[in-house]
């Protein structure tokens, strides 16, 4: 990494307020070169408290905007951080019009050329394009990174129409703590912060509630997802997205669906992060500077040139020949065979173009399933080595070996007789039998090499009662046959000589998916009638395809004091044999404390876990604790917030439980609990 202190421009920060047209004002941050012409904007807009939370990250690259010539912005949303209002469910319609005014609101500021451009990762990143889809005259360019396009189907929420339990749940309890914290008195003052804040927490509700009350893909899904009208969305798109973070379907369909003279998409090994950080999966790119060649590209024009004297960033292409519009329609990244691990710093590839999508170097080759008809009923702890739902880099983000995880599934093999490129797609075609009127089945796509290790490619789903298509639950008729189509997540893989394919299907994969009710949610499976589709490209890589290497803007100094207390393990998995239970805990890892240069204290802490046991898919427990603390010494000031939830179920319903409790020092200023039945109409 290349922390860059010189730049074509001098810059300067401020911290201001945005009007609403209802009165409410938006808390922002604004970077801007040191120039006495007009220069584009670039906005970044989410919920994720820009003084504190996304502080560390904003320094690493809003001033790097600002010195090549940008005024780059972070603004909270309405209700979080230190801005006004109170939080609602995400992406709501008063979230994208607030996001419209604030476009607006910058595209006529003085020191604007009236064009902009909205960047970000993960809901960041989909509000750009939801944003977008409104079409805002001074939009210009978005940049999406590690975005759904799809919030039933390609998010947290629901996969392959059933309930993703461990990324619902997690996300839920997530989001419920994150809307009580509260605004920081050294920017709101300290007479308004707490009214605001008690204001704030009179409208916090759980989002699992919502969530859970859509279990099929219905109009409160479709309206948050730009996947319904691609070409709503007038801005240009650069679609960013890695192999190892959920979201990477979105790159695929937008490179299909939008103009190909205004979208270009890039997927690396990456997880769920910014590709210029050095986290692993690598190899990082110079991503700061391949949008530059983006902004300048889309928001400069001949008539609009870079500020100040001096040739500075300029108009037009930038680097590479024919600027960035003539780089390849997609840039994937196709990885090497590697042993099975739970993260690589680097991972060895190579780069391929393809100049549109669906592409004519991607075949689809057919495998035909062998064998005579078997019963397929797993046990319930199947998926424990599934590996984090959402990875961001950790050390025990990804799948450790697989081979326990298919003694539990019923598993088909293909050898490997000549090296095999697999990019996109994958299905899987198969004849089930099931005696019970609900069920699910999982696919997952291994590499298994000559010694057993196996290792995780990708992976699907399938609820049984969304087999006719997600808005839609329709139950088995038991003992029916029935043929199915189960699609798994798009990847970049090169299967080597030697290393043998394997299909490995099971019928429960918790806590990736909640289980299905009912003493027979196994089916049969004949083989005679099922195929795996892959989807195997050319064997050519592009070499002309280089980036460079990864650059920021200085840091901002936030410390991390050394503690006493002994790590927890990221993931530690206890079966209790006794009882035949299983519990996954987990570590969000939030570094405990952290400083700020300001004098500001931020201490997160946070445990999940998920349990099953043989007694049956009822046994089925997730539960999350979160503790924040803020603390200026100075101030004084020291406010905790502490949340529960905990998710579980009978036959029929989903059994919502959370608390909420907020401290004003030794003062509770607010207590609540909720406890919510909610029908298992599909889940």
């Amino acid at each position: 990494m290349h922390i860059r202190t010189s730049f074509p421009y001098e810059t300067a920060h401020e911290d201001l307020w945005i009007p609403l047209p209802d009165g409410t004002r938006l808390y922002a941050r604004v970077w801007r070169p040191l120039t006495e012409e007009r220069v584009p904007a670039l906005l970044e807009y989410l919920p994720h408290r820009l003084t504190d939370r996304t502080a560390p990250r904003d320094w690493q690259r809003h001033p790097w905007y600002a010195g090549h010539g940008y005024a780059s912005v972070r603004v909270d949303i309405r209700g979080h951080g230190n801005s006004e209002g109170v939080p609602a469910d995400a992406h709501t319609q008063e979230e994208l019009d607030d996001g419209v005014e604030v476009v607006n609101w910058l595209a006529a500021q003085p020191w604007c050329t009236g064009s902009v451009g909205m960047f970000g990762i993960s809901w960041g990143g989909f509000g750009s394009l939801r944003i977008a889809a409104l079409a805002p005259e001074p939009l210009k360019a978005v940049v999406a990174v590690c975005s759904t396009d799809d919030r039933y189907d390609n998010d947290v929420h629901y996969a392959g129409g059933s309930v993703r339990a461990a990324g619902l749940h997690a996300r839920s309890a997530a989001t419920l703590a994150s809307a009580a914290l509260p605004p920081d008195p050294a920017h709101v003052g300290e007479v308004m912060w707490r009214d605001m804040w008690v204001k704030r927490l009179q409208a916090v509700e759980p989002p699992v509630h919502t969530w859970l009350e859509h279990q099929t893909r219905d109009a409160y899904w479709r309206h948050g997802s730009v996947r319904e009208n691609y070409g709503a969305i007038r801005a240009a798109v650069l679609a960013v997205g890695g192999w190892h973070d959920p979201y990477r379907d979105t790159v695929l369909r937008l490179v299909e669906h939008l103009p190909p003279d205004r979208v270009r998409g890039v997927i690396g090994p990456w997880s769920h992060h910014y590709p210029d950080r050095d986290r692993p999966p690598g190899p990082a790119i110079g991503f700061l500077q391949e949008t530059l060649r983006w902004w300048d590209h889309w928001l400069r024009t001949p008539a609009t040139p870079a500020p100040g004297p001096g040739p500075g960033p300029g108009p037009g292409p930038g680097p590479g020949p024919g600027g960035i519009m003539a780089e390849p329609l997609l840039r994937s990244y196709v990885m090497d065979a590697r042993p099975p691990a739970t993260t690589y710093p680097v991972i060895t590839g190579r780069w391929v173009g393809d100049p549109v999508w669906p592409s004519p170097t991607v075949t689809r080759v057919t495998y035909a399933l062998q064998g005579d008809p078997v019963t397929v009923r797993s046990p319930q702890h199947t998926g424990v080595d599934a590996g984090r739902t959402v990875p961001h880099g950790h050390d025990a983000d990804l799948p450790p070996d697989q081979r326990e995880e298919d003694a539990r599934s019923v598993c088909f093999e293909f050898e490997v007789t000549e090296e095999t490129w697999v990019l996109g797609r994958p299905a899987v075609r198969l004849r089930l039998t099931s005696h019970s009127p609900r069920g699910q089945v999982i696919a997952r796509l291994c590499d298994v090499a000559p010694d057993g290790a196996s290792t995780l490619v990708t992976r699907g789903v399938l609820n049984l009662s969304a087999r006719h298509g997600s808005d839609r639950a329709t139950a088995w008729v038991p003992g029916a046959t029935e043929d199915v189509l189960v699609e798994l997540d798009p990847i970049g893989h090169a299967f080597p000589p030697g290393h043998h394919v394997r299909l490995a299907v099971s019928s429960a994969y918790w806590p990736w998916v909640w289980p299905q009710p009912g003493p027979e949610t196994g089916f049969t499976l004949d083989p005679a009638a099922g195929v795996l589709e892959l989807p195997v490209r050319a064997r050519e890589s592009d070499p002309a395809i280089v980036f460079e290497e990864p650059e920021q803007s200085a840091p901002l100094g936030a410390a991390s004091p050394a503690t006493l207390d002994e790590p927890r393990p990221e993931r530690l998995l206890v079966h209790d044999v006794a009882k035949g239970e299983w519990r996954l805990e987990t570590d969000l890892r939030h570094e405990g404390t952290r400083i700020h240069p300001d004098g500001l204290e931020v201490t997160e802490d946070v445990g999940e876990s998920y349990t099953i046991d043989e007694s049956g898919p009822l046994s089925a427990r997730a539960r999350s604790a979160w503790s924040v603390r803020f603390h200026r010494p100075g101030l004084p000031w020291d406010a905790r917030v502490t949340t529960r939830s905990e998710l579980t179920c009978s036959e029929r319903e989903f059994i919502a439980s959370d608390e909420v409790i907020c401290r004003d020092g030794d003062e509770v200023v607010f207590h609540r609990t909720w406890e919510k039945r909610i029908p298992r109409t599909a889940g």
